[in-house]
């Protein structure tokens, strides 16, 4: 039995998203912040891609699209939170967290936890942001009820 694209196009960003980051710490540059911005860019593909289907489908409808198009950006979220708590148990917990707080957009000391807690909404907030930003770009190909 196949996924649901949004799943499917949700696990392709969170693969992209992890690759991305697991390349950055290859090569050393997981301390230059602004690159771990650039991640935006595979969930836009990710949702893009889902909007694309829809519409290769016939499915037309404003709202089924944004709420298609929202889910799969947030389950791409969900599983690259998931991926990072499993890999900074994996490197040491919390020290490997405090060692990206001190170089991102945290101070203090964050707990794992408190760290995916944070990302969570941060994650939430772009997806939202990325949905309406690409449902405006394809608003044309669409219809109201």
């Amino acid at each position: 039995m196949k996924p649901p694209k949004e799943i499917s196009n949700g696990f392709i960003i969170f693969i992209a998203i992890g690759i991305y980051f697991l390349l950055m710490e290859v090569l050393n540059l997981s301390n230059l912040f602004y690159l771990r911005l650039l991640n935006i860019f595979f969930v836009f593909y990710g949702v893009n891609r889902t909007i694309q289907m829809n519409l290769t489908e016939g499915k037309k409808k404003f709202v089924s699209n944004a709420i298609s198009a929202l889910f799969t950006s947030i389950v791409g979220v969900i599983l690259s939170i998931i991926g990072l708590i499993v890999y900074s148990y994996l490197q040491g917990g919390d020290a490997f967290v405090q060692s990206l707080s001190a170089t991102f957009l945290f101070g203090g000391n964050p707990s794992i936890d408190a760290y995916s807690i944070s990302l969570l909404f941060e994650g939430l907030a772009s997806s939202v942001i990325v949905t309406l930003l690409l449902m405006l770009y394809w608003n044309n190909q669409f219809s109201t009820d």
